[in-house]
């Protein structure tokens, strides 16, 4: 049982919606140290990345907003993942919004490749978050970093996709999404000649989810070290999961959640775990932060029996 280091990364500025910044505060106050120490685990909590306020700022790019802030907090973040790993302990990741992805993967990626090793990639989202700053509708970043983590997008040293000089942080070929069902017109034709694996709502629906993440878990698995994970709530449905910034009717279950989680635990190859897109802004008595910190046990190997 690997010792576990939380880190917060309270950043906003990639959704353009207030309030997802609180998150990583909503799922402590729902325990989430003191949970995990009643499974066992030794655990360290590294505070919050330095994060700067969009009221301070002009978001800079349209189609790249708030870019050079969010990219300073990835850097920050990176840093403490890839401290976290060498160190043999779990780094567990709570965001704040989508883009802090690009850190969390950067730092997992610089540990694996300095040990000639790759890690794959489990996503677990209602959205594609593979845009480009060319293809944004929006110019939100948070809807850009599985594109830029399996190194879709314009090259250069000013690049998303080339941040941190780790190109691309995971194999498209070894990543799987899950439980997409609200998809932009560009990122559909970005992700149809992508090597990425996409199975969407239907396909859990058609297939359960035991299939489907018995398959993200092969696929994120072969010829790697281990698994990284990265959690958007809105891969719930909003019944479940009311806090969210961008919900999406029509997905998980509060069960088929749990599932995928425990599947997690039980392949054991979870290399990092990242939880994100908590707003308690939009949430009603903190009840995303607190299935947040449910889902976390489960894939840290809670068991019902």
């Amino acid at each position: 049982m690997k010792p576990v280091t939380i880190i917060g990364v309270p950043l906003d500025l990639g959704s353009g919606r207030r309030g997802v910044d609180m998150g990583p505060s909503a799922v402590r106050v729902a325990e989430l140290n003191s949970r995990l120490a009643s499974l066992g685990y030794e655990v360290t909590d590294a505070g919050d990345v330095p994060v700067s306020i969009p009221e301070t700022l002009h978001y800079g790019d349209s189609q790249c907003k708030f870019l050079k802030e969010i990219l300073q907090a990835c850097e920050h973040l990176a840093a403490l993942v890839e401290q976290t790993l060498a160190s043999g302990r779990l780094p567990i990741v709570l965001g704040g919004d989508h883009s802090i992805a690009i850190g969390t993967l950067t730092g997992v990626a610089k540990h694996t490749r300095a040990r000639q090793e790759e890690v794959g990639l489990i996503w677990f989202d209602a959205h594609a978050d593979f845009n480009t700053p060319e293809s944004s509708p929006s110019g939100n970043v948070h809807g850009m970093p599985l594109a830029a983590s399996v190194g879709v997008g314009p090259v250069g040293p000013e690049a998303l996709a080339q941040f941190g000089g780790v190109f691309p942080k995971i194999k498209p070929q070894n990543t799987a999404l899950v439980g997409v069902r609200d998809i932009d017109t560009h990122e559909k034709k970005l992700l149809g000649s992508s090597a990425v694996r996409v199975f969407t709502m239907r396909d859990i629906d058609e297939r359960g989810m035991r299939s489907v993440v018995e398959e993200a878990i092969r696929i994120a698995s072969l010829q790697t070290s281990g698994v990284a994970v990265s959690w958007d709530m809105d891969f719930l449905d909003p019944a479940f999961a009311p806090g969210v910034g961008t919900p999406v009717k029509g997905g998980a279950s509060y069960r088929e959640a749990h599932l995928a989680m425990e599947m997690i635990a039980d392949a054991d190859r979870l290399v990092s775990l990242e939880l994100v897109e908590v707003n308690p802004v939009l949430d009603h008595m903190n009840t995303t932060a607190a299935l947040g910190v449910e889902l976390i046990q489960s894939a840290l190997g809670k068991k019902i029996l």
